[in-house]
């Protein structure tokens, strides 16, 4: 297994420090001209709204995901196993069928657009696809059950004496939650939060189709130095530091996941 997970990976990193050739191979001398070239401004930038992207995709998922994690967790074991199946039920189909679904619902001549249209709210068609926007809401529907999975859990075995407690000693709903309910959930919300915002770096699919040439994340980089420009050394290059960076946001997750005391929070 681990040969499964090395292999790979070194052969990523062996390939960005070679040379493109002329045809779209590889080629002598090793150099560190791919890393380099990461540096440009370009790059940078498309790196820099890949990270934006990732965050408020993150953000938009707690907030949606966490009141209707509290209510599956809080409702009747009856209702909680059909209430966990519609977070699930979406898993039985593939992503890219999803994503198509939510062009017919954002383009021109679409759902939405048509539906304005005949109400009388809109005269013109908005312009709801091949945007930031677009690629955001794809992002969202496709990360929200990431996000509420490990909230579910977290929340589900809250000890509720602990609430009784503070309701006891004069504590406001509000301030119950602020103060009892959120600390004790704060696993959960970082585990989704991880969970949500690295696989949203990567994502290339969801651009291309919601986004289209406006729209070039870090994951689509990647993907056309592979498929379209074959400049697999600066695309295996562009790996590896996205892979860094992935890995610096789980050191600092398994760090703010500890306490002074060094003990673990979940």
């Amino acid at each position: 297994m681990v040969a499964l997970f090395l292999l790979p990976l070194l052969l990523i990193l062996g390939v960005s420090f070679f040379s493109r050739s002329t045809f779209g191979g590889i080629e002598m001398p090793l150099t560190l001209e791919n890393y380099v070239r990461f540096i440009d401004p370009l790059y940078i930038k498309i790196l820099w709204i890949s990270c934006v992207l990732a965050f408020f995709t993150t953000a938009i998922c707690l907030v949606l995901g966490y009141p209707f994690a509290y209510i599956i967790a809080r409702s009747p074991a009856s209702y909680r196993n059909i209430l966990l199946l519609l977070i699930i039920v979406p898993f039985w189909t593939n992503s890219l069928i999803r994503t198509y679904a939510w062009i017919v619902l954002l383009r021109t001549e679409g759902v939405i657009n048509t539906l304005l249209q005949q109400m009388g709210i809109i005269s013109q068609p908005l312009s709801l696809l091949y945007n930031e926007t677009a690629v955001l809401i794809g992002l969202v529907y496709t990360m929200l059950p990431f996000m509420i999975l490990p909230l579910y859990a977290s929340i589900e075995k809250l000890d509720r004496s602990l609430l009784e407690a503070s309701s006891d000693l004069g504590a406001k709903p509000l301030q119950t939650f602020w103060k009892v309910t959120l600390p004790l959930t704060a696993p959960g919300i970082m585990a989704g939060s991880l969970l949500v915002f690295i696989p949203s770096l990567g994502l290339f699919f969801i651009p291309d189709l919601m986004g289209g040439s406006k729209t070039v994340l870090i994951g689509n980089l990647i993907k056309n130095q592979f498929l379209t420009a074959r400049d697999w050394p600066f695309g295996s290059a562009s790996s590896i530091i996205l892979m860094a960076l992935t890995l610096l946001f789980i050191t600092a997750y398994i760090l703010i996941s500890k306490d002074k005391s060094g003990k673990e929070l979940m």
